[in-house]
């Protein structure tokens, strides 16, 4: 998908997920990705310490800071684009994160089900 046209799993334009913190692939605040990004950094959510402490126990630790790759640490109540596989997991496991579904992108729907994703959703009325 090219940079700043992605779709939402909506089916709208990609809304921007946060830009402070700064996330996403391109770090410029939207969960759009690319052939390169393997994690398909691609759902918005909205972190809790739950989602964060079950995403460091399974191996990639979003709470740390990293300066030298200019990471500020994720924190409860931020919002970040974190891997579609990896919400997947904290789904099936009880402790995933609420979603932004304007702000998530829509290849997300090639690992997780829509019906997934809106009963975490934060901006979905049915």
């Amino acid at each position: 998908m090219a940079r700043g046209s992605s779709r939402n799993v909506l089916g709208g334009p990609l809304q921007t997920c946060c830009t402070n913190p700064m996330t996403g692939w391109f770090r410029n605040g939207r969960c759009d990705t690319e052939p390169a990004d393997v994690g398909r950094h691609v759902v918005c959510v909205h972190a809790t310490e739950e989602f964060l402490e079950f995403s460091r126990r399974v191996g990639n630790d979003l709470s740390t800071p990293r300066p030298e790759f200019a990471f500020p640490g994720v924190k409860p109540g931020d919002r970040w684009c974190v891997c579609a596989e990896r919400w997947l997991e904290a789904y099936q496991a009880g402790v995933a994160a609420p979603v932004v579904l304007a702000a998530t992108e829509e290849s997300a729907l090639e690992v997780i089900p829509l019906e997934a994703l809106k009963s975490h959703a934060l901006d979905w009325v049915s």
